[in-house]
């Protein structure tokens, strides 16, 4: 009989998973496709040009830019590994997804979310050294420095998720196979594990959360110490000079954090909440901070 378990647990874990639409609304899939599709193109398009106009021009070859085009292959990267699974689902009504896939897919989903808050974190440093001691700003933040933030950014992000995705190709999976997204994410995986996921369950709430809240706790004093110095200029002309040159990187840090904040309150508070809602918050949080960024520095930065 143990054997016979032990089997069945087995055939069972390599059964792949099955990903889900919008739940009640598969006869509208198609239309929401087509919508999908303009805001992927959108996506990709923005950031594209982005990245192209800060390769080719040299007035742009500014510390600044460089961390706005991390943040533009950020949200580049993020579309690139959500758009294939969402758009095969909703269009093809393809819904398989093998395990190495998925965990693969839920790694970099994570990964980018950590990068995008580092990458943010890296602006507010390098808005708070432009204001608050202009004069030093070359000498502290040098390319290489620049270089040093960016690796730091990725080997955050490597140490931070790897450790809760790597068990997932040890685990039995021997409950139901079905998400409720159309893409992996490490919430939904390990709901379907049959072993003791106690520290996978934590440890994303412990860590990951909690970086990304030290994260938004270090931009949020760094901007009081902004507000400090440009509070303390005598020139009206030039305060709203300095003021204009964070209001980019101020509306990118409130779509992100926003969006974030959101998707928490509704996994952990919004148990009674219909599931239509916890699917589109989670479309909201990987669609809608890609496709502003662009817009928000295209329309805020004159340079761009």
């Amino acid at each position: 009989a143990s054997t016979r378990h032990h089997v069945s647990e087995l055939n069972t874990s390599a059964t792949p998973f099955l990903l889900t639409g919008f739940m009640g609304l598969e006869k509208a899939h198609h239309w929401i496709t087509i919508l999908l599709s303009v805001i992927y193109i959108s996506i990709l398009h923005g950031n594209g040009i982005l990245l192209f106009l800060i390769r080719v021009d040299h007035n742009l070859h500014k510390l600044i830019y460089y961390f706005l085009a991390m943040l533009a292959t950020t949200d580049f990267g993020m579309t690139l590994v959500t758009m294939p699974t969402m758009l095969c689902v909703m269009w093809i009504n393809h819904r398989e997804i093998r395990h190495g896939s998925c965990f693969l897919q839920a790694y970099f989903i994570h990964s980018f979310s950590i990068i995008e808050s580092g990458t943010l974190l890296a602006m507010a440093y390098d808005r708070f050294v432009a204001i608050c001691n202009p004069l030093r700003y070359t000498s502290i933040l040098t390319n290489t420095q620049v270089i040093k933030i960016g690796v730091g950014i990725f080997m955050r992000e490597f140490v931070l998720i790897l450790p809760p995705i790597l068990p997932l190709y040890w685990f039995s999976y021997c409950r139901y196979h079905v998400f409720s997204h159309a893409f992996c994410l490490h919430q939904d995986v390990i709901k379907l594990a049959c072993a003791d996921i106690i520290f996978s369950q934590l440890y994303p709430i412990v860590v990951v959360f909690s970086m990304l809240l030290i994260d938004f706790l270090i931009i949020f004093c760094s901007y009081i110490l902004i507000l400090k110095t440009v509070m303390s200029i005598a020139s009206g002309k030039k305060r709203y000079k300095a003021l204009n040159t964070c209001v980019s990187h101020i509306c990118c840090i409130l779509i992100f954090y926003v969006t974030v904040l959101g998707l928490t309150f509704i996994h952990q508070l919004g148990k009674n909440v219909p599931q239509l809602i916890h699917i589109t918050m989670s479309y909201i949080y990987f669609i809608f901070p890609p496709f502003m960024n662009p817009v928000t520095y295209t329309t805020k930065t004159k340079q761009v």
